[in-house]
């Protein structure tokens, strides 16, 4: 699978994804030829590039979920484009509260993981993509942490707008990509507050959560050099806590023009570095909503050597229980014994930073009946762990909420129990 540009299509050439219109509404199948008129349809359709497959190269396997997956990303992103556009134009969303529902229906209650898989972003379509993955993300995070139904619109709403912001930066500003300077970034968070002052006069009126604009607030001046928003307390922390983790993998994982992304293994291990900005019991709760390492993904070894994820291990996805390639043989890298000599590196993932195997090929890996129970044993007892970590994890952020509430002072206690906005 390679990325090419829609300048640099030919007829003949074959899609490696589908392309949906805004409607969701399939318009070129996977495996698709391209012809001429193909050709012309993507450029009108505003796309800098497709996905296509080698010559020789098999039709990747995806899942109905995965299909579906992809789908919604395409109808969410253009639903999400229109309500921007309208706010920009000071007019009020006209269907951001029915796509906050969709998002929260189709995965705010969630009980399995998903395969997130990420859509390639230009300088002109980022904010609605980026927004629309965060929005995932912290539906699937806040159902892990067991948020509030209410609670969990508002994070979902606050979601897709704490980067609205970015519409005011100019283009050529956002096509430098990685390579801003600090006064770039100083203009862009300038914006981002105007879109902060913005949206928050008239969003009483849009009938909007009343918490959202209180996330929003907290996202926005985080990294402002002359304003602080005041230090959120209780649910508010933790909502604010999951938007944060959730932008930070998002842009880390993202199919960006301008840089390649990192996989999903090394974006954890990067943010796990950092508990001092990202609290471990969300980052863990996000290893809970995606696969990070499952079964079936080829990893790479510490040793050199390269290795099948035989079974994931939920209380720690980076010691999953593998078959080396080399030797044939199975090593836990849970055990002690083991995991102190021989660790994953990374894994090996498709230009979409999609995993590349499909069950029906992992049930040739999988057959062996004492290859599957030791297996099923790993998963049951790494399940239990998992559940103890979480619930330490949980109770954990629970206390520091707590005591970020005390904190507050008596006056906090006769308030209102509204923030007052800067």
């Amino acid at each position: 699978m390679q990325f090419v540009k829609t300048a640099d299509l030919k007829p003949g050439m074959r899609l490696a994804k589908p392309i949906y219109n805004k409607m969701g509404v399939l318009l070129y199948e996977r495996d698709t030829k391209l012809t001429m008129q193909g050709i012309h349809s993507i450029e009108n359709f505003g796309l800098i590039g497709i996905y296509i497959l080698e010559p020789a190269e098999p039709v990747p396997p995806l899942s109905e979920a995965d299909l579906e997956f992809e789908q919604l990303q395409t109808v969410y992103m253009f639903q999400l484009k229109e309500n921007l556009d309208r706010l920009q134009a000071s007019q009020p969303p006209v269907s951001l509260i029915a796509l906050v529902k969709d998002i929260q229906s189709h995965y705010g209650g969630l009980d399995h993981k998903l395969n997130f898989t990420q859509n390639l972003r230009s300088s002109t379509d980022f904010v609605y993509k980026h927004a629309v993955s965060v929005a995932i993300l912290t539906a699937l995070i806040s159902n892990q942490m067991r948020a509030a139904e209410q609670e969990q619109a508002a994070l979902i709403t606050a979601s897709l707008l704490y980067d609205f912001g970015y519409l005011y930066v100019p283009q050529s500003i956002l096509d430098k990509g990685e390579s801003l300077s600090d006064g770039d970034r100083e203009f862009i968070q300038l914006n981002l507050e105007r879109g902060y002052e913005t949206l928050r006069p008239q969003y009483e009126f849009f009938d909007l959560p009343e918490p959202s604009l209180e996330i929003i607030q907290q996202a926005v001046f985080r990294n402002s050099s002359s304003l602080k928003a005041k230090e959120p307390t209780g649910t508010l922390k933790l909502l604010t806590e999951i938007l944060k983790t959730a932008d930070r993998f998002d842009r880390l994982t993202a199919m960006n023009i301008n840089k390649p992304p990192i996989s999903e293994v090394a974006a954890m291990q990067e943010m796990y570095q950092q508990t001092d900005i990202y609290h471990p019991s969300v980052l863990t709760a996000l290893s809970h909503c995606i696969h990070i390492l499952p079964r079936g993904a080829c990893v790479d070894l510490s040793d050199g050597e390269k290795a099948l994820v035989l079974e994931d291990n939920p209380a720690d996805f980076m010691h999953p229980m593998v078959l080396k390639f080399s030797d044939n043989a199975i090593y836990d890298l849970s055990n002690p014994a083991v995991g102190g000599y021989l660790k994953v590196m990374d894994i090996m993932k498709t230009m979409d930073n999609r995993i590349a195997i499909d069950e029906h090929t992992l049930e040739h890996f999988t057959a062996d009946s004492y290859i599957r129970e030791t297996a099923d044993r790993f998963r049951k007892k790494k399940l239990e762990s998992a559940q103890r970590r979480q619930a330490k994890l949980q109770k954990q952020l629970a206390d520091s909420l707590g005591d970020s509430a005390e904190d507050t002072g008596e006056a906090e206690k006769k308030s209102s129990g509204k923030m007052k906005l800067l």
